[in-house]
C-alpha cells in the first residue's frame, strides 16, 4: 500500500478509469479537454498537499477558502484533472489539465470515489455503527466477534484504522469519501472479509459515506452532542436515520437498532423489519435473567431469535451491557454464529474507555472518553456502583469541555460531574481557539446549579496536569479518581497548537510521584503496555478534537 504526505492509505494497484467515463457518470461539463490527450484517473484527493500522480483533484468550496485556489499546486503534484464547481473553475483559471465542472462537487464525491477505486465496498461485508455514545466500544466488540468466526477484519473509527494488523491513528471518526474508498480498496487487496466502521452524524450529513454499500447498520443511542453543527435534536436524528431509511442511497441492508431510548424506538418504528435490541426485554435480542457483576466484569445471557448465549464482558456498566448485546446481534446479522461471537467479547479491552491505570496505589484510577453529559452520568453511576459494592469509597472527577464545539452541553457536563461525587475539579479539555477560562466558567456554573446537599466539592484548575495531580493527592484508600473527556487522545489543542498530552501517562506519572516511584519514558502509556480495563489486575498497560458522533 502507498502513503501520501498525510499518510492516507492507498491501494497498490488501483484501476485506471478514463476521465470521460467519470465525467459521463456525474454529468459533468468538461473544460480544457479539446486538445488534451486521453486521461485515465487512478485516485482522487480533496487535499492538494496529499495528491499523488494520476489523481483527480476535488476542489471544493470550504469554510475559509475554495479548494480551487490550490488547484495549481495539485497539478504540480501530479493531478491529471480537477473536479470543481463553476466558481472554482473561474477561480482556478487556465490549467494544463482538464477540469470537470458540476454544480455541487460534494454531492458526487462519494460515488465518484467509489467508481475510481473499483467499488471496493461491494466486495466487503461492511458494518456501520452510529449513535451518540458506544460506537467505539461496540465496534471493537463486533470486530472481535467477526474475527472469532475466522473472518479477516478491518476497523475504522475514532481511535484508529486497523487493516491486517497495521494501525493508523484516526483523524476523523469517519474519513472523507476519497480516503474511505481508498481504504476499502486497500482492504480488498489485503484479503479483508469484513469491515467494522463508526459512522458519525457529520459523515452522514456531509456525504462522507456516499457510495458505501453497508451490509449491516447499527444504532446505539442518541443524547445531546454536536448541536453546534446540527440545528437541533431532530436534525441530529435525521442525519443518523440516513444509514437506515429505505429511500437513502446508503441504507444498510439489515438494521440493528438498540431501543433502550426513545430515539431508538422512533427509529425502529419507522423501519420495516428491523432487528431490535434492548436490555429491558423488549427487543428481538434482549437480556435474559440477571446481570452479574464481578470486580468490574459483567456476565449476562443474550436471548435472540434462535436461542440464548452467555456473554461475559471485561467492561463495567449497564451501558456496556447494551453495547455487548448490540454487538452479538450485529454479528448474528452479519452471518456469524452468536455463540462464537459472544465467546470473543470476554477478551476485549477498548483504549480510553473505562481504562484502569494501575501503579500499585490503594485507590482506583480510571481514564474514560466521556465528553457528553449522558456519557459522564453513566460512567459516574458505574463507578459509584463499583465503589458501593467493593469499598464504599469516595469519587473524584476531573473534567472540562472542548472549545469551538457545542457550548450548550458545558453546564450539563458540570452538573453531571458534580452529582453523586465527592470532588469535582473543573479543568481544560481541548480549548482550541476559545478562552479556556470562559469554558471552565460555564462548566462550573452548571456544577453550582446542583443543590448544595447533593453537590461535590468544586475546584477549578485550568492546568490539566495539575488538576490530575490534585485528584491523585486527594484520593485515599478505597477511593476512585476518574479523569474524563479525552480518553485515548494523545494531545491537547490550545490556540491552534497540539501539545502532547495523554491522560493515561499524566495520571500514571502523578501516581508514581505520590508513591515516590519513577515513571520511565514509554513505560505506562498505552493499551498493550500498562493500562487495563476496570476489572483487570496489573499487566502491560475521532481524537475527540477532530471526531464526532
Amino acid at each position: 500500500m502507498q502513503f501520501g504526505q498525510s499518510r492516507a492509505l492507498r491501494p497498490a494497484h488501483p484501476p485506471a478509469t478514463p476521465l470521460t467515463t467519470l465525467a459521463s457518470a456525474i454529468s459533468a461539463r468538461m473544460r480544457g479537454a479539446a486538445d488534451a490527450a486521453p486521461v485515465s484517473v487512478t485516485g482522487i484527493e480533496q487535499r492538494s498537499d496529499a495528491v499523488l500522480p494520476g489523481d483527480l483533484f476535488a476542489a471544493m468550496p470550504g469554510a475559509r477558502a475554495h479548494g480551487a485556489a490550490y488547484a495549481g499546486g495539485a497539478v504540480e503534484r501530479g493531478a491529471v484533472a480537477v473536479l470543481t464547481d463553476p466558481a472554482g473553475a473561474e477561480l482556478a483559471g487556465e490549467l494544463p489539465v482538464p477540469v470537470l465542472v458540476v454544480d455541487d462537487p460534494r454531492a458526487v464525491l462519494g460515488e465518484l470515489s467509489a467508481t475510481i477505486y473499483g467499488r471496493p465496498s461491494d466486495r466487503l461485508r461492511i458494518i456501520g455503527i452510529t449513535g451518540t455514545s458506544g460506537k467505539t466500544t461496540t465496534s471493537y466488540l463486533v470486530e472481535a466477534g467477526l474475527a472469532a468466526a475466522k473472518l479477516s477484519t478491518a476497523l475504522i473509527g475514532t481511535i484508529e484504522t486497523r487493516i491486517g494488523g497495521q494501525r493508523v491513528p484516526s483523524a476523523l471518526t469517519t474519513p472523507e469519501a476519497p480516503q474511505l474508498h481508498a481504504m476499502f480498496a486497500v482492504m480488498v487487496e489485503k484479503g479483508v472479509d469484513a469491515v467494522v466502521m463508526e459512522v458519525s452524524s457529520h459523515a452522514l450529513a456531509l456525504g462522507r459515506v456516499d457510495g458505501v454499500r453497508f451490509a449491516v447498520g447499527a444504532f446505539t443511542n442518541l443524547s445531546q452532542d454536536h448541536l453546534d453543527f446540527h440545528a437541533d435534536f431532530e436534525d441530529y436524528f435525521a442525519a443518523k436515520r440516513k444509514l437506515f431509511e429505505a429511500d437513502s442511497p446508503i441504507a444498510a441492508r439489515t438494521a440493528v437498532i438498540c431501543v433502550d431510548d426513545e430515539w431508538g424506538v422512533r427509529l425502529a418504528e419507522s423501519l420495516e423489519r428491523p432487528i431490535t435490541v434492548s436490555t429491558n426485554g423488549s427487543g428481538v435480542w434482549s437480556v435474559s435473567g440477571p446481570i452479574e457483576a464481578h470486580g468490574g466484569a459483567q456476565e449476562f445471557t443474550a436471548a435472540g431469535p434462535n436461542g440464548a448465549v452467555p456473554v461475559r464482558l471485561r467492561l463495567p456498566g449497564r451501558y456496556n451491557v447494551a453495547n455487548g448485546l448490540l454487538a452479538v446481534a450485529v454479528c448474528a446479522a452479519a452471518g456469524v454464529d452468536p455463540a462464537t461471537a459472544a465467546s470473543a467479547l470476554a477478551h476485549v479491552d477498548v483504549p480510553g474507555r473505562m481504562q484502569r491505570v494501575e501503579r500499585g496505589q490503594d485507590f482506583l484510577a480510571i481514564v474514560d472518553y466521556a465528553h457528553k453529559p449522558a456519557a459522564l452520568e453513566s460512567v459516574i453511576a458505574t463507578l459509584r456502583e463499583h465503589l458501593a459494592a467493593d469499598t464504599a469509597g469516595r469519587l473524584a472527577v476531573v473534567v472540562g469541555a472542548g472549545g469551538d464545539r457545542d457550548a450548550g452541553k458545558r453546564a450539563l457536563m458540570g452538573a453531571a460531574a458534580a452529582t453523586g461525587t465527592e470532588l469535582l475539579i473543573v479543568t481544560d479539555d481541548n480549548p482550541r481557539g476559545e478562552d479556556p477560562a470562559v469554558i471552565r466558567a460555564a462548566v462550573r456554573e452548571g456544577a453550582q446549579q446542583v443543590p448544595a446537599a447533593d453537590r461535590a466539592e468544586v475546584r477549578e484548575l485550568g492546568d490539566r496536569a495539575a488538576a490530575i495531580a490534585a485528584a491523585v493527592e486527594w484520593a485515599g484508600p478505597g477511593d476512585a479518581v476518574l479523569i474524563a473527556g479525552k480518553g485515548h487522545e494523545p494531545g491537547q489543542e490550545i490556540r491552534g497548537v497540539k501539545h502532547p498530552f495523554d491522560d493515561r501517562d499524566v495520571l500514571a506519572a502523578a501516581i508514581d510521584r505520590r508513591l515516590g516511584q519513577t515513571t520511565h519514558p514509554g513505560q505506562a502509556t498505552h493499551p498493550g503496555e500498562s493500562h487495563q480495563s476496570l476489572e483487570q489486575g496489573p499487566q502491560g498497560s475521532d481524537t475527540k478534537d477532530l471526531t464526532v458522533s
